[in-house]
């Protein structure tokens, strides 16, 4: 006969499907750097403190540490996307709070690379062969041939 393990906290916090790293990929895969910070070239952390709710729900957000230009109210839109896992707490239905840093970091600006060499329609090669035999000095003979090799699209 097995003897159940006891929870090793009287109360048990939610958890992120997947944990921590898994609950940082979400939140920066659902982040969306609002136009205004880009234009003002805004960068630094909010600091949003949520509560679960005992379905795993979040139900509501308060904004510690604003940013400004729009990045508060994305902070906030993210952690409200946010669903977690609640276990049984002995049938009370508990409210949780908890605190998230968001940084919002500018994109690094692309590099530039040169652009690609363009084709610049045809190109055309003459080439001339000429042979001479030896004759006497009166009339020498001489053949001639010409070629003419065209490169790309005709235009």
């Amino acid at each position: 006969m097995e003897r159940e393990k006891k929870p090793k906290h009287f109360i048990q916090q939610p958890e992120f499907p997947g944990g921590p790293k898994e609950l940082t990929k979400f939140i920066y895969a659902n982040l969306r750097y609002p136009a205004a910070a880009l234009e003002a070239k805004t960068e630094g952390t909010v600091m949003v403190e949520y509560d679960i709710d005992y379905k795993g729900n979040v139900v509501d957000t308060r904004v510690l540490q604003p940013l400004g230009n729009g990045c508060d109210e994305e902070a906030v839109r993210v952690v409200r996307l946010l669903k977690f896992i609640v276990g049984k707490n002995r049938g009370m239905r508990v409210l949780f709070h908890k605190k998230a840093q968001i940084r919002f970091k500018l994109p690094a600006p692309a590099k530039v690379s040169p652009p690609a060499p363009q084709n610049t329609g045809s190109m055309q090669v003459n080439y001339v062969y000429t042979t001479s035999t030896p004759q006497p000095v009166e009339k020498p003979k001489t053949n001639t041939y010409s070629y003419t090799v065209t490169i790309g699209e005709n235009q």
